[in-house]
């Protein structure tokens, strides 16, 4: 008896899941390597198959080594790193709330320049922009403290963009009249009405804004040169950097286990918010 298809229910393409599933192994091969060598000596890392488990399962020790080695150093970048994320990140994603909101709602002369603009800087890339925002910083004094990683965090143009294209359709202009007819002020209306449509695209926004700022490295690179300002993606690169030299003293088992745990926070956020940011993604995809 044949299925009847439907466009709820497509024909299967043996091609298509053929190529999702070499993308899933490629997508999850990396994890798996990352995991098991993270459960590995120093030694067992060289001399073993990167794909299973050493002669010892040492996933402990190296957690506790990386969080104790050099004074626990290790938890000061994690602690850099949410403090960047935190204050960067929020910052962006409040001012692109804000942002996206007052272009999709208000109508003011320049809102097309500022519609080109936006786009022109959405298709920069951030590290084109590193060089010259560290010698601007420099003249300024604002190199080697954290205001140098938190300001350039808080501009996010593409999440001025999708907030602006979301309040486009997620806000009618119906509503906000009808909360002016009954006196309330356009701060109000904002934080009262608008903020509570948009949720699903300011948590998309604030997700994107977040792994950014969790895995920005070069800015950090370049702006910093004291290891107690360090985020952890420049921190452990410090580590690896130890492993060449005169009196190199490699580390790498700490170095895998830190980045091990470095992905956990972004994978807990991931599945906490979800829900949220898969609605925000699919927003305006299906006319009604």
């Amino acid at each position: 008896m044949s299925r009847t298809l439907s466009p709820l229910r497509p024909k299967r393409s043996p091609l298509l899941t053929a190529a999702m599933v070499l993308y899933l192994v490629y997508t999850l091969v990396p994890l798996i390597w990352l995991v098991l060598s993270a459960s590995k000596t120093q030694a067992d890392l060289v001399s073993t198959s990167g794909l299973w488990f050493g002669h010892r399962f040492a996933l402990f020790d190296n957690v506790r080594d990386t969080l104790t080695y050099d004074d626990g150093i290790f938890l000061r970048w994690l602690g850099n790193t949410v403090l960047y994320v935190v204050v960067g990140a929020g910052g962006a994603t409040l001012l692109a709330t804000a942002a996206g909101y007052g272009l999709a709602k208000y109508k003011f002369k320049g809102r097309r320049a500022v519609f080109a603009v936006l786009l022109g800087a959405v298709a920069v890339p951030g590290t084109a922009l590193a060089v010259p925002t560290f010698l601007m910083f420099s003249k300024l004094g604002l190199t080697n403290t954290v205001w140098a990683i938190i300001i350039p965090s808080l501009i996010s143009p593409f999440g001025l963009y999708l907030i602006w294209v979301y309040a486009t359709d997620a806000v009618p202009y119906d509503l906000l009249e009808a909360a002016r007819i009954d006196g309330a002020g356009e701060i109000r209306i904002f934080f009262t009405v608008a903020l509570r449509l948009l949720a699903p695209g300011i948590v998309t926004v604030l997700l994107f804004a977040v792994v950014s700022t969790w895995n920005n490295y070069f800015l950090p690179l370049i702006m910093l040169s004291k290891p107690n300002l360090y985020p952890l993606t420049v921190g452990l690169t410090q580590w690896s950097n130890q492993a060449t030299g005169v009196g190199a003293r490699p580390i790498y088992n700490l170095v895998i286990t830190g980045s091990l745990l470095t992905i956990v926070p972004l994978v807990v956020a991931f599945l906490l918010l979800q829900r949220f940011w898969q609605s925000g993604l699919s927003a305006g995809s299906v006319k009604q």
